[in-house]
């Protein structure tokens, strides 16, 4: 028997996954701020079915395809932003690119590519953010995937502005002198 692709390693760092039967767990990740909110879901999501995370990275149209791989570097800092959330989760990923198309062509075409691309893993869920690119946010994703038949999709909210924690210091704990930097002599 084969040993499963969610056991953690022994160093704890993120791994890439072997894409073989099994049935990941799909994040749509747009460059946007919600890419953190979508794929600690998805993760979640892994952790629980013991099963890695399909990370697409979702490309523009006007980035050259030719230049463009899961190891290339406009990839790497797309998946850069959301490994520290996903990585302690100790699931496998399998990194892939998914280049939207030119133009503003039919409103469901980029949606059901991207759903053919997850099919094509055999993922049965994508996670997606509730706002994204053309044709690309989770209510054309849901649309798309239920005139074709296609995988579950999940729709995440863009996460809240959460102020900053830093304590703030009462009147009595200022420094002595000016505001304005002046040097006291």
């Amino acid at each position: 028997m084969t040993r499963l692709l969610s056991h953690p390693h022994r160093d704890g760092a993120p791994r890439l996954a072997r894409a073989g039967l099994v049935q990941p767990v799909a994040a749509v990740l747009t460059d946007r701020i919600d890419d953190v909110a979508v794929a600690e879901a998805a993760a979640r999501m892994a952790l629980a079915r013991r099963v890695p995370l399909l990370l697409i990275a979702v490309m523009p149209p006007h980035v050259r395809r030719s230049s463009l791989g899961p190891a290339s570097a406009a990839v790497r800092a797309v998946l850069a932003r959301v490994m520290p959330k996903v990585g302690p989760h100790a699931t496998g990923h399998i990194p892939e690119v998914f280049h939207l198309p030119p133009g503003n062509g039919p409103r469901l075409a980029a949606a059901k590519e991207l759903l053919a691309l997850t099919t094509r893993h055999r993922a049965p869920d994508v996670v997606a953010a509730r706002r994204g690119p053309h044709g690309l946010d989770a209510f054309a994703l849901i649309e798309a995937s239920a005139l074709r038949g296609g995988p579950y999709v999940h729709a995440v909210a863009p996460t809240s502005w959460a102020p900053l924690r830093s304590p703030v210091p009462l009147a009595g704990d200022l420094p002595t002198g000016s505001w304005r930097g002046d040097v006291q002599r």
